[in-house]
């Protein structure tokens, strides 16, 4: 295994992806989601964190919002996994990209 010598933030990938920053929060924050050590937490100080992944983790992340977008209702199911998202401007958003 190589050594790991940067990560991407969260915004970043989203920025990089074209995907929508809530919807990968939302996926991350169930560490299960993505391989061990795809997903790292950079401490900024007392109580502050930001979310970063490997290259390893962006791949991951690529292929399994690849492999939701097959059709709308593989779409739709994803997303509904993933009720964390609370704001329903968000939901409303995240489901009006269904299928690119």
């Amino acid at each position: 295994m190589a050594t790991i010598t940067y990560v991407f933030t969260l915004s970043h990938v989203a920025e990089m992806l074209g995907e929508d920053l809530e919807l990968l929060q939302a996926i991350v924050s169930n560490s299960d989601n993505l391989t061990y050590g795809s997903i790292i937490s950079v401490i900024e100080g007392d109580d502050a964190s930001v979310t970063a992944l490997t290259d390893d983790g962006i791949d991951e992340l690529t292929h399994m919002l690849s492999e939701a977008r097959r059709s709308p209702a593989t779409w739709a199911e994803f997303l509904d996994d993933f009720e964390i998202l609370a704001d329903p401007d968000a939901i409303a958003r995240i489901k009006a990209k269904s299928t690119r």
